[in-house]
């Protein structure tokens, strides 16, 4: 048996120095690298990625053909959906008002999900550059991008390209990844965008995109 292999994950790949905790469930095709700790009752699909020294807390779901790449940490309350891209170093956050003691002030406030606790969607497709820091209880839009370094604080559109600090929309980029330029108030109401790139034509719908045959 290679040391990648593991009886408890038929057809996935778990590294010897990996922590993967009671309850996980880790699809065929997937691969998790040194370090990472999977916390308890969290869930990854089919052919994905866990880069080393990753992070994904308690019950984080994550959808099939991910790629996490090195060294990011996904909190609790964060669902992933399928073909997202995770570059490195990219950081979840959960809470508005964090603290690291309860309301009463005595002891360590927990580090399990709480009524406190907000939770965050990243859409089909979507890119999360690297370095970047996502905010609490967002929803990131299918297919669209966030620059590196990015500190996202509200949601993000479908198919919007977003960079700085705090993250503001620049353009759209097609499901391929090309972008196709133009803000939200150059575009017309309605319509279509085609992508140079892959030719795929792109549904303009008040101000946004949406994928056409995707």
């Amino acid at each position: 048996m290679s040391d990648l292999q593991a009886p408890r994950f038929p057809g996935a790949r778990v590294h010897p120095t990996a922590i993967v905790e009671e309850g996980v469930e880790i699809g065929t095709g997937s691969s998790v690298w040194d370090h990472v700790h999977i916390r308890r009752a969290a869930r990854i699909g089919r052919d994905c990625i866990v880069g080393g020294k990753s992070y994904i807390a308690y019950e984080v779901v994550i959808g099939d053909r991910v790629k996490i790449n090195a060294s990011v940490y996904i909190c609790a309350g964060v669902t992933v959906e399928e073909m997202v891209m995770i570059s490195a170093g990219v950081v979840f956050t959960n809470d508005r008002f964090p603290r690291a003691f309860p309301p009463d002030l005595a002891g360590v406030m927990t580090s399990a999900p709480t009524e406190q606790t907000l939770m965050t969607r990243v859409g089909r497709g979507a890119t999360l550059g690297a370095g970047a820091i996502i905010g609490p209880g967002l929803t990131l839009g299918e297919f669209c991008m966030v620059g590196m370094g990015a500190v996202v604080t509200r949601d993000v559109a479908p198919h919007a390209l977003v960079v700085g600090n705090p993250a503001r929309g620049i353009g759209f980029v097609c499901a391929c990844g090309e972008r196709l330029g133009g803000l939200a108030a150059d575009l017309p109401s309605g319509g279509e965008a085609r992508c140079a790139g892959c030719g795929r034509v792109q549904r303009i719908e008040g101000g946004r995109l949406r994928a056409a045959g995707v």
